[in-house]
C-alpha cells in the first residue's frame, strides 16, 4: 500500500484528485488508509496505467520534471534494434540520461556478474515515500524489460536500496526474487552476466503492442529460463554439497526443488542427466590428468563410494575407470 500512497502522494502535489483513478483500480480511500494493505498486480498495474496517462507522467512525480507520455517508450524504440541484451540495457541506460537528471543509470560487469547501478544526483520528489517508489519501479522497469526482450526469466542474484527496511520490507523479495540489502550506498540489482549475450526475441511488432500500454511495473513472471541447463550445469560443477542434494541445489538457483524440476524437463533437460554429464566430466579429467586413487577419484565426482562409481563409469564409457586410465595416458 505504500507505493499507492506514493501515487496519490504524486496527485496532491499536482493539486488533482486521485478518487478517479482508485476507482479504476477498484482500490477504495478506506482501503488506502491501511498500511498493511494488499493489492493485486493487476490493480497496480491498472493504477499505474491511469496515473501515467492522466498526470501525463510516466514518472508519477518521481523527478523534478514530468515525463510526458511516451517517454519510456522513445527508450524502448531505442533498445529494441540492438543485437542482444547487454547493448540494448546500455542503451536504456545511457539514454534514461536524456530524460531527467535527477537519477543516472549505469550498467558494468566484474567477473560473471553484471549490475545495473541506480545513482542520485538528487532525491526524487524530495520525499521519502516517492524516493522509495521511484528506486523500485525504476529498477522494477528495467529488469521486468531485460525480461521481455529475450523473452525469458531473467534471475537475480540480488538486490540493494540505500535506505532502511520499510515496514513492508518482506514484499520486497517478491517483488526483487533473490538476496535483499537495504542500507546500501547506492541501489543496484545485480545478475548472471551470461544473459547479456542472449539475442532479443522481441521485434517492432512486438514493441507496438506493448507500448498501447503503460510499461508494466509489475515484472513478468516468465517460466521459462533460457540459461537454466547452464546455471545448472555450472552450480553443480563448482558446489560439490549440490550433486547429492536438489534441495541444495534448487536454493543455490533461488527456486523451489518443483520450480527446478519442471523447467529443466520445459527444457528438455533433467537433472539426474546433467548430475550425470558434471560427474562424467569431473572423473575423466582426474583420471586423465592425475594419479588420485580410484577411491578418490570416486569421492571427487561426486561418488558415496568406489562400487557405485565403476558402475556408473561403466555406464558412461564401457570401460571400468583403471581400463580407462590405462588406455587413456600415453605409453612411455
Amino acid at each position: 500500500m505504500a507505493f499507492v500512497q506514493a501515487i496519490v502522494r504524486a496527485y496532491a502535489l499536482r493539486g488533482m484528485d486521485p478518487g478517479p483513478v482508485l476507482q479504476l483500480a477498484q482500490i477504495t480511500p478506506n482501503t488506502v488508509a491501511q498500511p498493511q494493505a494488499r493489492i493485486t498486480a493487476w490493480q497496480m498495474e491498472a493504477l499505474c496505467d491511469g496515473a501515467m496517462r492522466e498526470l501525463d507522467d510516466e514518472a508519477l512525480g518521481w523527478f523534478s520534471r514530468r515525463l510526458p507520455w511516451g517517454s519510456y517508450g522513445m527508450l524502448a524504440r531505442a533498445s529494441i534494434t540492438a543485437p542482444h541484451l547487454g547493448l540494448a540495457l546500455a542503451r536504456w541506460c545511457r539514454h534514461h540520461g536524456l530524460l531527467t537528471d535527477d537519477i543516472a543509470l549505469a550498467l558494468a560487469t566484474e567477473g560473471g556478474t553484471a549490475r545495473i547501478v541506480l545513482t542520485e544526483h538528487r532525491p526524487p520528489g524530495g520525499d521519502g515515500a516517492l524516493r522509495e517508489f521511484c528506486l523500485v519501479s525504476v529498477l522494477r522497469n528495467i529488469h521486468g524489460l531485460a525480461c521481455w526482450l529475450i523473452d525469458s526469466r531473467l534471475p537475480l542474484q540480488g538486490a540493494r536500496f540505500p535506505f532502511a527496511a520499510p515496514a513492508h520490507a518482506d514484499v520486497y523479495p517478491l517483488l526483487f526474487p533473490g538476496p535483499v540489502a537495504f542500507g546500501a550506498g547506492q541501489a543496484a540489482i545485480q545478475f548472471d552476466a551470461r544473459y547479456l549475450a542472449l539475442p532479443l526475441a522481441r521485434d517492432e511488432a512486438a514493441l507496438r503492442l506493448m507500448l498501447q500500454r503503460a510499461l508494466p511495473l509489475t515484472v513478468l513472471q516468465y517460466r521459462r529460463d533460457r540459461l537454466l541447463v547452464q546455471r545448472v550445469r555450472q552450480v553443480l560443477a563448482t558446489d560439490p554439497a549440490t550433486l547429492h542434494s536438489a534441495e541444495v541445489l534448487a536454493e543455490r538457483l533461488h527456486l523451489s526443488p518443483r520450480t527446478l524440476h519442471r523447467q529443466l524437463k520445459e527444457e528438455g533437460a533433467s537433472l539426474q542427466r546433467l548430475k550425470d554429464e558434471v560427474r562424467e566430466k569431473r572423473a575423466i579429467e582426474l583420471l586423465h590428468r592425475t594419479d588420485r586413487p580410484i577411491k578418490q577419484v570416486a569421492q571427487a565426482a561426486g561418488f558415496l563410494n568406489e562400487k557405485s562409481f565403476i558402475r556408473a563409469f561403466r555406464g558412461w564409457t564401457g570401460q571400468s575407470p583403471a581400463e580407462f586410465r590405462r588406455q587413456s595416458r600415453p605409453l612411455a
